[in-house]
């Protein structure tokens, strides 16, 4: 008979089990269970409501049940409801009468919720690790490469220039904003909900304030419906993961391009590439192609949390059950992309020559030019006008700005003069952006600085 079996004359229907069951999900979360019990097991003996035999049987049954759990000697029943039930009854087993009396005063509701809450702000925890040491991957490599031209892009076309070390530093500050949303979550999520009850509390002298401090949440939830019913922080946790992923991906996108022979910024190292069954010439970059895909499945996780909680009436309804499964998804999806992404990152070789010379064939100096006659007193919009018909004059005649001579340039205005020269070096127009945010190699060394000290403050 179920534990909550006793008003039913029949046994639960196999079938109604194997659908009820959430076993093969919330497994995972034992630990938090088992702190949480022990916690509230604490509680109830200082409160007076379980003596302090019961609550020494109920620890000590309860330490030797985790430690069994996690060295492989206690197995869990796959045939249990959830991982709440499989170890009361388990504790009950074993102490008997005191094992009964663990769950006075809380009900599976608020057991679930805490435990969910408790799980959630351990990994998101151990995501934000994950990021801060792809971040330091990053800043390295981008240390490496402050003075590496590369063309910037907008519409995937050359636009003007900046250095590989610009480039990964923008990604750097998203995955910045990325630790700030699950730190955000975290605070969000340490909401201690035990004591709601089922929905409406408990008649018992309970202390809430014991247990939240014991358990290390920073709030205690303030209304008993809410805090058996409420699922933000699992949505929270899963868009934090999801805008991550969006990161990722985009990244990933970044390196399948710069991999191609069309661009060939980058190469992979042959430890973080295939090769194809077929076409022995081939050197594909499945990591990223995988965290593109992958991305799906987390922003998936994310609609169905949406979709389940939109029309559900209070409190607590069964089809909460399935956030779990979402939300662990979304963990271990990011969990995976990250640790694959960091050592791709670190091993791949930078080919500072090929970006380099992309970087003089696409007339990414213009603006460069056309502003040297601004400064020169030439409104912006008649400077525009004067380079955009040199660059046609190029591409007719198989130059670049550079290799014009200063004939051609005084054929366009009279402002130019030798100087032009020095005003469209690549390395120059690189140089001269050094206003913060800019791609000027001591401005990067300064994002770079930023962004260190901005992980360290997490």
């Amino acid at each position: 008979m179920k534990l909550w079996g006793a008003r039913f004359e029949k046994e639960a229907d196999k079938r109604l089990n194997d659908f009820n069951s959430s076993i093969n999900i919330d497994s995972r979360m034992y630990e938090e269970d088992i702190d949480g019990s022990t916690a509230h097991a604490q509680m109830l003996c200082a409160q007076g409501i379980i003596s302090e035999k019961d609550l020494d049987d109920i620890v000590k049954n309860l330490s030797d049940i985790k430690n069994e759990i996690a060295n492989g000697t206690l197995i869990i029943d796959e045939n249990a409801e959830d991982i709440h039930m499989f170890i009361e009854e388990e504790l009950t087993k074993r102490c008997g009468d005191a094992g009964k009396r663990l769950h006075t005063a809380r009900s599976r509701n608020d057991q679930v919720a805490l435990d969910t809450r408790m799980y959630t702000i351990k990994r998101l925890g151990s995501i934000k690790d994950l990021l801060k040491d792809f971040i330091k991957i990053l800043c390295n490599k981008a240390q490496k490469h402050v003075y590496s031209i590369m063309p910037g892009y907008t519409h995937l076309q050359p636009a003007q220039p900046i250095t590989f070390a610009h480039h990964l530093m923008a990604y750097v500050q998203m995955f910045i904003r990325d630790i700030s949303r699950l730190d955000d979550a975290q605070k969000r999520c340490s909401v201690m909900p035990l004591g709601s009850g089922a929905l409406a509390a408990t008649t018992h002298n309970i202390d809430r304030e014991f247990v939240k401090e014991r358990l290390g949440f920073l709030q205690i939830s303030q209304n008993s419906l809410d805090g058996v019913s409420d699922r933000d922080f699992v949505i929270e946790a899963a868009s934090a993961l999801s805008i991550i992923m969006v990161h990722l991906s985009r990244f990933s996108e970044e390196i399948i391009l710069w991999s191609s022979r069309e661009f060939n910024f980058i190469e992979l190292d042959d430890a973080f590439a295939t090769g194809s069954s077929i076409m022995p010439q081939k050197k594909n970059p499945d990591i990223c192609e995988l965290i593109r895909g992958k991305s799906g499945r987390v922003f998936g996780n994310l609609q169905g949390l949406l979709c389940m909680m939109k029309g559900l009436p209070l409190a607590y309804n069964k089809d909460m059950q399935e956030d779990k499964e979402a939300l662990f998804d979304c963990f271990d999806t990011v969990c995976a992309c990250l640790k694959a992404a960091a050592p791709m990152l670190e091993s791949m070789k930078v080919l500072e020559d090929n970006m380099n010379s992309a970087a003089a064939e696409g007339f990414i100096n213009a603006t460069d030019c056309a502003d040297y006659l601004v400064k020169k007193g030439i409104p912006f919009r008649e400077a525009y006008r004067i380079v955009g018909q040199l660059v046609k004059y190029c591409i007719k005649n198989s130059k670049v700005l550079e290799t014009l001579d200063i004939d051609e340039y005084k054929a366009a205005s009279p402002y130019f003069d030798a100087d032009i020269y020095k005003a469209v070096s690549l390395i120059e127009c690189v140089n001269n952006r050094n206003v913060t945010g800019g791609p000027a190699p001591d401005e990067v060394k300064r994002q770079i600085d930023f962004a260190i000290s901005c992980c360290q403050s997490f």
